[in-house]
């Protein structure tokens, strides 16, 4: 093969490649302009024009959700907010003593425990839902923000405690030696190395928790009865019921609502790709 013909494949690939990212940019980014815009458009340029670009703009859309004139957004957020975090912090403290345990401590059951969080990935929340609900109902949670978190943080262990597990592994013995000689212990070793080291996957795995739960509907549809409770998906619903005609706020709403998330993954996006390719190569 001569190098021009080699050349001319390597740019058809290069095309080919970057017409299937723009075709695919388009797919996703569709959906989020029609509803970013469509929040800025009357009801009757919505319904004449759904894809246009609003003209004039209503601003008045965006307005009176965040100044509550309509629907409960700013009280929508602070649930999701608490419930996420909670979930999130709950988690890592979990996973990462649990993965420390299993990776670096030399035990028989170190392989036992490892697949028995594998087989939790298999465990899936629909088949849990009724004795989940009844055991939160004995526990007294219904309506109480740990009703939805302490959930969430029980599915979420399995995948988080299998990422972390890989990339503790990679953790040089040599830095481990080193805590030893200086006479810290495998307490001190975890605060003082292993979570420095490991904040690319600890970063991961917190944008990963804290997406499942900022869009998880169903666990929160099942404990939350009463609307001061109801996060940001419950509180579309609500929205949505009441103004089932006004499809230019609802749209409003549901941008508002995608905001906080796509503010944290963007500003965490390359702690996301380190830690993911790094548990990769290290796991």
């Amino acid at each position: 093969m001569t190098l021009r013909s080699k050349s001319s494949q390597n740019s058809i690939l290069r095309t080919v490649q970057y017409v299937f990212c723009i075709l695919l940019s388009i797919i996703v980014l569709f959906p989020v302009y029609m509803g970013i815009f469509g929040g800025f458009k009357s009801n009757g340029q919505l319904l004449s024009d759904p894809v246009g670009f609003p003209h004039p703009m209503y601003f008045q859309n965006y307005g009176n959700i965040l100044k509550q004139t309509v629907g409960a957004f700013w009280q929508a957020l602070g649930n999701s907010l608490i419930v996420a975090g909670g979930t999130v912090g709950f988690t890592l403290v979990v996973c990462v003593m649990a993965a420390f345990a299993i990776s670096r401590i030399k035990f028989r059951a170190s392989g036992f425990f490892r697949n028995y969080f594998l087989l939790g990935l298999l465990f899936p929340l629909a088949v849990a839902i009724l004795p989940l609900y009844l055991q939160i109902r004995n526990l007294n949670l219904i309506d109480k923000y740990l009703g939805v978190i302490l959930p969430q943080v029980a599915f979420q262990i399995p995948m988080t405690v299998l990422l972390l597990i890989g990339f503790f592994r990679g953790i040089p013995q040599d830095l481990e030696d080193a805590c030893e000689m200086d006479g810290y212990g495998p307490l001190g070793f975890l605060v003082k190395m292993v979570i420095p080291l490991s904040t690319p996957i600890l970063a991961t795995t917190s944008v990963i928790i804290l997406v499942a739960s900022w869009n998880n509907f169903f666990l929160p549809l099942l404990v939350f009865n009463t609307e001061k409770f109801y996060t940001l998906p419950m509180g579309v619903m609500n929205f949505q019921g009441q103004h089932a005609a006004d499809w230019n706020m609802i749209l409003a709403y549901l941008s508002l609502a995608m905001v906080p998330a796509i503010i944290l993954f963007i500003s965490a996006q390359k702690y996301i790709v380190a830690g993911l390719t790094g548990g990769a190569v290290k796991g």
